[in-house]
């Protein structure tokens, strides 16, 4: 699913995707999948792309908080939860440093 996801998210030219392995560290999901939108519209077609490779392969968003003109939209798959931001929201909620435990790793290891 994390494969899945960060391959559409690349299509849509999403910037710096992150992968965080939290499975050791939490009990909410297996993956967070992390990545950056220059603007409200590119963030919308990341959402769509990831909806639909998603999908297609059988996936259901349990749940998504955030809308077309969100900065932050979170989509919940359950075993991995995708966090789109605007770049100057990443830098502020720094998701990345509150999961530092986490195990980042590279599209490769999934």
């Amino acid at each position: 699913m994390a494969k899945l996801a960060y391959q559409a998210l690349e299509e849509k030219k999403a910037e710096d995707i992150q992968i965080i392995d939290i499975r050791d560290i939490s009990v909410i999901a297996d993956y967070f999948v992390i990545a950056s939108g220059s603007n409200v519209n590119q963030l919308q077609a990341m959402v769509d792309a990831a909806q639909e490779a998603l999908y297609k392969s059988g996936y259901h968003c349990s749940q998504k908080e955030g809308n077309q003109n969100s900065s932050w939209i979170l989509m919940d798959y359950k075993d991995i939860i995708i966090h789109l931001f605007s770049k100057e929201d990443r830098l502020f909620y720094d998701l990345e440093r509150i999961w530092k435990d986490g195990k980042f790793i590279s599209i490769e290891e999934l």
